[in-house]
């Protein structure tokens, strides 16, 4: 057999384009949750950086790098996503984006409850008493 391929041995993006990667420092010991931890830190590079359109690392990469949990870089991102600070692309990543910038448009209730698959199939069935119950699966 071959020789053992390792993943770090490459390049840690072979994508073009600014990369924003702040030095991050998370305290296993603090009662602060790590995700919080990471979200304030990006949070203050981002608006040190002042970077728009600046790729994040993906989360595997980044939890790979800080040796946390995926779905710890995963809550860190999407609260950054809730304050506006950052945005996900479909096949970009993570990129910054620009002060003042309203990402998410106008507000669509049926588009958000379609992309969140809620409720997939309602169904409406009266009980003995005439009661209507609905099951929601």
């Amino acid at each position: 057999m071959g020789a053992a391929k390792s993943h770090f041995a490459g390049p840690l993006s072979r994508r073009r384009g600014a990369l924003l990667l702040p030095p991050i420092v998370l305290d296993r010991g603090s009662a602060r949750a790590l995700y919080e931890q990471l979200c304030a830190q990006l949070g203050e590079a981002i608006a040190r950086a002042g970077q728009p359109n600046a790729r994040l690392p993906s989360t595997r990469l980044l939890a790979r790098m800080l040796g946390v949990s995926r779905n710890t870089v995963v809550l860190a991102y999407e609260e950054l996503i809730s304050r506006g600070l950052i945005e996900a692309r479909h096949g970009s990543g993570m990129i910054v984006v620009a002060p003042g910038t309203n990402t998410s448009g106008s507000f669509d209730a049926r588009r958000l409850l379609r992309e969140a698959q809620y409720p997939s199939r309602t169904l409406a069935v009266a009980d003995p008493d005439g009661t209507t119950v609905l099951l929601v699966y």
